[in-house]
This record gives C-alpha cells, structure tokens and sequence, in this order.
C-alpha cells in the first residue's frame, strides 16, 4: 500500500507573512508511487474533471436545441438526488492543463481514448455553438458583441488557453465588430467595461469573474451559459 506522511498545516496567507527562509513546506499528504503511476494519477485526475465539463457541455446543448429551459432541466436532476450533486453547470472547460493532459492521454492509449477525443470536441466546440446560435437567430454581420472576461476561468488573469478568444475570432469570422474586457488582464486592445457595456449589441460573460455579478443587465441581449449573472441563457 501506499504511505502516506502528514505534515502541520498553515494557511496560505499565515505562510505568506512568515519570512520565505522560516516558510514551513506546504500541508501534504503524499502517496509514494512509481513514476508512471505518478503521472497516470496526475493525467487522469485532470481528465475526469474535462469529462465531466464536457458531459455538462453536452447536456446543455442537447436541452438548448430541444428549446428547453436549462435552468429546469438542472434543477430536476439534482434535486432530492446526492448522486447528481456533482454534476456541473455549463461553461467554458480551458485552460492550460485540462485539454492538454486529455491529448496526453489520447496520445498515450493505443485506441486513442475515444471518450477523451469526443470531450474535447464538444468542449472545443462550445464557443463554436455559441457564435452560431447567435448568427443564426440574428445575422452578426455589422453587430457589436462585447465579451466580458477573457481569462480561461474566474478571479483568474491567465489568459492561456482560453475560449475566450475563439468566441472573438469566430465572431470576427461572422462580421461583427467584437470588444473585448477583463478586470484582471492587461492588454492595449481591450476596452474598459463601460464601453463594452454601452456600445455592444450582445453582451457574452466568458468567463465567471464576481465583477459581473453587480451587473444590471436587465434588457439586455446577454450569453451567460454560466449562470452568474443570473440564469443560464443564450
């Protein structure tokens, strides 16, 4: 069996006051495996999480094209169910680590891992799915869309990997003038938020920074397949 070894516990910010030389090492517990177990360990864990991404990608799509209210679907499955508790709500699955150990593994397997190849299409695919949606319920041709948060996840200023810029790119394809915003990032062709908000047509909440939340969008042509601006909607 493994061993395990523990070791006292502080929290980050009583480490960060304490003088780096005096720091006492992270509270871990650590499991002694073999190199490749190791890494089998650290791919699929970051591998499962993709998965289930992608099945809440997946199942909202499906409700979304039935034209039903996701919201209700959601709320069906886990009430009074623990075993669904875990189940996620829609949203954007990037980033720098997630996708790629799921490559990894396909890459690894020699079948490919079909279910992985078939997670990244439907994550990967999502801001393809947006973007079309919108088109195709209003031509973007001439339009502004203001995206609100270009980090691959919230309270976050990491840019790597996010679905963020596929959603302007493939809006920009589509014709329509795209402002871009994000409270943590910093970059010369964003716009402040009071700009995306009053000169954009659609609004779409990218990524699920607490600022949002405040918003009053009441009126609003507003893409929140997140649910933090209120309920999921596109």
């Amino acid at each position: 069996m493994p061993s395990k070894s523990f070791e006292l516990c502080l929290s980050w910010s009583e480490r960060l006051r304490i003088a780096p030389s005096r720091r006492p090492a992270a509270c871990v517990s650590t499991i002694r495996t073999t190199p490749i177990e190791a890494e089998l360990a650290k791919l699929l864990t970051n591998t499962w999480r993709y998965m289930k991404f992608a099945i809440a990608n997946q199942f909202f799509q499906i409700a979304h094209r039935s034209g039903v209210d996701y919201n209700n679907v959601l709320e069906a499955i886990r009430h009074d169910y623990p075993r669904a508790a875990d189940l996620p709500g829609p949203g954007f699955a990037a980033g720098p680590c997630l996708l790629k150990d799921t490559m990894q593994l396909s890459a690894f397997t020699p079948d490919h891992f079909p279910m992985g190849q078939a997670a990244m299409q439907i994550n990967e695919g999502l801001p393809n799915y947006i973007v079309d949606t919108l088109n195709s319920r209003k031509p973007l041709q001439g339009r502004t869309i203001g995206i609100l948060g270009m980090a691959f996840k919230g309270e976050s200023d990491d840019p790597r990997a996010s679905l963020s810029y596929k959603v302007r790119k493939l809006a920009a394809f589509k014709g329509a003038r795209v402002l871009c915003t994000d409270p943590f990032i910093e970059d010369p062709t964003f716009e402040s938020l009071e700009k995306v908000l009053s000169e954009s047509d659609i609004l779409v909440i990218a990524a699920p920074h607490r600022a949002y939340k405040k918003l009053d969008l009441a009126g609003r042509d507003v893409v929140d397949i997140w649910g933090i601006t209120g309920p999921i909607r596109l």
